[in-house]
Formats: C-alpha cells, sequence, structure tokens
C-alpha cells in the first residue's frame, strides 16, 4: 500500500517556525524526486519545494525561498519542510508528493500562521 502521511503542521504566529514531516512507504519514496505543495483557501496547488533522491534541493518557490528548507532522510522514508520566518500568506495545507511521476499524494497538512 502506498502511503505518504504529512505531520507537524498547526498555529503559529508570524516569524514562527514549523517542521513538517512526510513519512512515506517504499513505492512513494525510493529512488524518486518528492515534492512539497501547498494550497490555500480558494487558490490553486502550487509548488513550493523539490529534493533529489539524493538529497539535493531542486526548486524552491520565489515566494518561500531563503526562509523553508527541505531535506530528506532516506534510511527513514521521510522527508522534512523546515519553515522559518513563517507569514500570513503561508497559511495553506501543505502536502506531500512523491512517486514515480508524482502520482501520490499524502492526506495534507494545515498551517495557520496568524498575523
Amino acid at each position: 500500500q502506498v502511503q505518504l502521511v504529512e505531520s507537524g503542521g498547526g498555529l503559529v504566529q508570524a516569524g514562527g517556525s514549523l517542521r513538517l514531516s512526510c513519512a512515506a512507504s517504499t513505492r512513494a519514496f525510493k529512488p524518486y524526486t518528492m515534492a512539497w505543495y501547498r494550497q490555500a483557501p480558494g487558490k490553486e496547488r502550487e509548488l513550493v519545494t523539490t529534493i533529489s533522491w539524493s538529497g539535493v534541493p531542486t526548486y524552491y518557490a520565489d515566494s518561500v525561498k531563503g526562509r523553508f528548507t527541505v531535506s530528506r532522510d532516506n534510511a527513514k522514508y521521510t522527508m522534512y519542510l523546515q519553515m522559518n520566518n513563517l507569514k500570513p500568506e503561508d497559511t495553506a495545507t501543505y502536502y506531500c508528493n512523491g512517486g514515480p511521476v508524482g502520482n501520490y499524494w499524502g492526506q495534507g497538512t494545515q498551517v495557520t500562521v496568524s498575523s
């Protein structure tokens, strides 16, 4: 069974930090590029960041550059998103994505940043 399970979301004040985790089953995780997406109410889902199998970040959205850091632990089949200096506009449901053609999704974790 393919699974992607996000955790770590919550309510935080502007300027605060959160660390999201994505625990994956093997079929969704190795040896694939993984990604974080987010979707705010009334907006389309947008790509936040991607990371290669070797652990090299390959993309950050301009809106998060310098504030967010993606990483992965292949031994634990887990991907992380460290989010610092959070802004109200970062409020969204964050989704983990993986698989050979990015065809697997988690259920999402809510991040709410208050001003």
